[in-house]
């Protein structure tokens, strides 16, 4: 029997599933890696802790068919192009560093949008890797040198593991350096960014030869959130998924077709590319959602997060208290990096139950806020949802009653690798079963315009809050 193994490097942890050809999947790793907060802007991640940490899932992984691979996304270091040494720390996507470099590009951003189809936003990768180029010696002496290569940690941990750089047209769309229509970098993004295009790996499809890791064929990288897509079944124009991990990241297919923002703070990417032809999708994130939560656990509001599972009193949004989960600025649709975390609505009667149910709320809040934007695109009215904070039951039904869709809950946790396993399984020309749903959340009425009006007051007082007072 065939058995797939995907490689779930996370923001948080590094997992692996082992998949076999009937669908039955089983972790036979997980492992937490630390988050270096050298700053209040700063968010990294040791390259070598990572590395090992997929060594040590690989020797326990047994023998396997194939292998995929899925990644953080716009995280992204430094490496010798030559030996594979890391050069610097992983910057993470929440890393905030390079927003005065953002300010110093505002008059690029019409043409940033058009060619890599993103907004200007310490989010993304090419102002991470320009700040490296700045500040980091040790890539300074690489590029003189002749030996520098810059990107997103799926071409580090390929180097490491398979010998050969590169990356996939899902994670290049990501970066803010692809052309969006061609899936090639593009030299006047390199420019804008002071980013050297010949320090960069070559693109490659989603599907196909990535090389070999002890003997073993790797078919498939991809990001972990088009991972997840696929995961969840979607395939035709307007399946939708959401996964609740570290932030909140919502994707919405549109097929063959590209859809460049159309001023309503979506984003383009590519949901994969196989066989030749690219499929597209539509994305929106929330920063912190269960970043939210551990910060919530780390100052004692929270002491499990299964106290987020149900309350006992009515929404705390419909009494007036709201939380927005702006801990690292509002992502789509508002892109507001000067964004911050934000309670308001507390009285001398407000209790710690109340701000814990206006924390779960703000996740879903702003959830709905994306959800409502893909719905100019196309019709939504099923939303297939996973990660971690989707355990709550509360947020799945308020999600569900406040966005009018049903919600999916699927059988398989592990929806991101699972898109992995059937992304490498389709390397070799097989298919891996779908995840079959387990339960499907039904809206119940609300007042739903009034929820989301009294939220929009509350972001709109948390935008601007990291800009220089007047």
């Amino acid at each position: 029997m065939s058995v797939f193994l995907a490689l779930d490097q996370g923001t948080t942890s590094t997992r692996a599933l082992r998949v076999t050809e009937d669908g039955k999947a089983s972790i036979v790793f997980s492992a937490a890696h630390r988050q270096y907060f050298a700053g209040t802007d700063r968010v990294e991640h040791d390259p070598e802790e990572l590395v090992a940490n997929l060594r040590s899932a690989l020797s326990v992984a047994g023998s396997v068919t194939a292998i995929g691979l899925s990644n953080q996304g716009e995280s992204c270091l430094a490496w010798d192009a030559l030996d594979g040494r890391a050069l610097s720390p992983v910057i993470v996507w929440q890393d905030r560093r390079t927003a005065g470099q953002i300010a110093a590009l505002a008059d690029t951003e019409t043409q940033v949008r058009s060619l890599s189809g993103l907004p200007l936003s310490p989010y993304f990768s090419a102002a991470k890797l320009a700040w490296l180029l700045e500040h980091n010696e040790g890539v300074k002496a690489a590029r003189r040198a002749g030996r520098l290569m810059l990107g997103t940690t799926d071409a580090f941990f390929l180097q490491r593991l398979t010998g050969r750089a590169a990356t996939d047209i899902t994670t290049a769309s990501r970066t803010a350096l692809m052309n969006i229509k061609s899936g090639q970098w593009d030299s006047t993004l390199c420019a804008i960014f002071g980013v050297p295009m010949e320090c960069l790996p070559p693109i490659l499809p989603t599907v196909g030869d990535f090389g070999r890791i002890d003997g073993t064929a790797l078919t498939a990288s991809v990001v972990d959130q088009q991972a997840a897509l696929y995961g969840h079944g979607c395939r035709t124009e307007g399946d939708t998924k959401i996964t609740f991990g570290t932030g909140a990241f919502a994707l919405s297919l549109t097929g063959r077709q590209l859809r460049l923002d159309g001023g309503h703070g979506l984003l383009p990417t590519v949901a994969w590319s196989i066989g030749g032809e690219t499929s597209y999708a539509t994305d929106g994130g929330v920063h912190a959602a269960g970043a939210a939560v551990d910060w919530a656990q780390r100052i004692g509001l929270l002491e499990d997060p299964r106290e987020l599972d149900a309350f006992g009193a009515s929404p705390a949004i419909e009494r007036g208290i709201a939380f927005v989960p702006a801990l690292t600025g509002l992502g789509s649709p508002h892109w507001d990096d000067s964004a911050a975390g934000l309670f308001i609505g507390m009285t001398g009667a407000t209790t710690r139950q109340d701000m814990q149910q206006a924390l779960i709320e703000g996740i879903a809040l702003r959830a709905n806020e994306i959800i409502a934007a893909m719905r100019l695109n196309a019709p939504i009215t099923r939303i297939s949802v996973d990660g971690g904070v989707s355990r709550s039951r509360y947020l799945c039904q308020f999600l569900a009653d406040t966005t009018g869709c049903s919600v999916i809950i699927p059988g398989i946790d592990e929806l991101t690798a699972y898109g992995a396993a059937q992304l490498a399984a389709v390397g070799l020309g097989r298919e891996l079963p779908p995840a079959e749903p387990k339960e499907t959340v039904t809206p119940a009425p609300c007042d739903s315009r009034s929820r989301l009006a009294r939220f929009a007051q509350a972001v709109e007082r948390a935008k601007g809050w990291h800009l220089d007072p007047a």
